[in-house]
């Protein structure tokens, strides 16, 4: 982290495109204000954008703006979020759910820093940095062909990844506290410590959802608390290494679909690692298309029930070829 600190004071002066890497919840937003706010563009605007929260034609006109008569419901003329961020920052997350049509608009104003209203034949010119933040490896993407390559190169001037929580566990403990004291305050509580047996807990699990998750579980836990400390009693239980109890069908699922490979003889694995590592993936595949059909094919159920973030269960979708299958 001292690392990442170091970088982002060494790139905030330049106004060369940013790519945030990393997995869901780790404070790429963070990452991003900080560049801006230590860049001599501080004093100007601040505008993000969740590309990955708007359909294609509502993205288009977020970021472009319109025109009055544009399409249906285009009542006025509308200023877009890169117009907004004119003389500061814009930051462009989740910038692996855009469409092919975008990218080739996104591409351009990357390359020409202009651009049209939806709508009109009139040319505006804008002046932001660009910072673009990302969960999927778009290089696999450009492999792929989902995502255009000239787009990721224009992208990727200075890339930045930020860590994983598990992979930097020994901040824990000072993220437990700046929460316990944030929320602490926002509830109107008095909380004097964590207790080692949670604190513990917290150390050893492996945080799927990052610092956004311990977040949550850190502000559910001052609301519950009876007394003045924050107890292991308090944290979730499969942060305690139990299973709840939502995982209870997925543990039967497994077990039968274990058993169904093993009479098919799959179980009789060769000793290298690529055989293992196949049948797992069997393994893992067919676990996920049971779940999403029990779930009639909605990801965000599957992956509660899986324990996994959405964005993983996404991936692994794709990567496996499910979307037909669990229909």
């Amino acid at each position: 982290m001292r690392e990442l600190f170091r970088h982002i004071r060494k790139i905030a002066n330049s106004s060369a495109t940013v790519l945030l890497l990393g997995e869901t919840g780790t404070g790429k937003e963070l990452v991003a204000r900080a560049v801006h706010e230590q860049s001599p563009r501080s004093t100007g605007p601040f505008v993000r954008v969740n590309c990955g929260a708007l359909s294609e034609s509502l993205l288009e006109s977020e970021l472009f703006g319109h025109i009055k008569g544009a399409f249906t419901n285009a009542i006025e003329n509308r200023t877009g979020r890169f117009e907004a961020s004119h003389g500061g920052t814009i930051f462009l997350d989740e910038i692996n759910s855009v469409s092919p049509t975008l990218q080739v608009k996104l591409l351009r104003v990357l390359q020409e820093q202009e651009f049209e209203r939806v709508g009109d034949s009139k040319t505006i010119s804008v002046d932001c940095r660009i910072i673009a933040a990302t969960n999927r490896d778009l290089a696999e993407m450009v492999e792929k062909e989902s995502f255009r390559e000239d787009l990721y190169y224009r992208l990727n001037v200075l890339p930045i990844y930020v860590p994983a929580l598990r992979d930097r566990r020994e901040d824990i403990p000072d993220l437990v506290r700046f929460f316990v004291n944030r929320y602490a305050i926002e509830n109107q509580r008095i909380i004097a410590s964590v207790t080692s047996e949670a604190l513990s807990y917290l150390k050893a699990y492996l945080w799927p959802g990052n610092v956004r998750e311990l977040q949550n579980y850190i502000e559910r836990a001052i609301v519950l608390a009876d007394g003045d400390e924050i107890s292991a009693e308090l944290l979730p239980s499969h942060v305690r290494g139990e299973a709840p109890v939502r995982f209870g069908r997925v543990r039967t699922e497994l077990q039968s679909l274990c058993a169904e490979l093993v009479s098919r003889g799959l179980s009789e694995v060769a000793e290298d690692g690529a055989s293992h590592e196949a049948v797992m993936g069997l393994v893992e595949r067919e676990l996920i298309l049971q779940v999403l059909r029990s779930c009639q094919g909605t990801q965000t159920k599957t992956a509660s029930k899986l324990g996994i973030n959405r964005n993983t269960l996404h991936k692994k979708i794709e990567d496996y070829r499910l979307h037909d299958e669990a229909r």
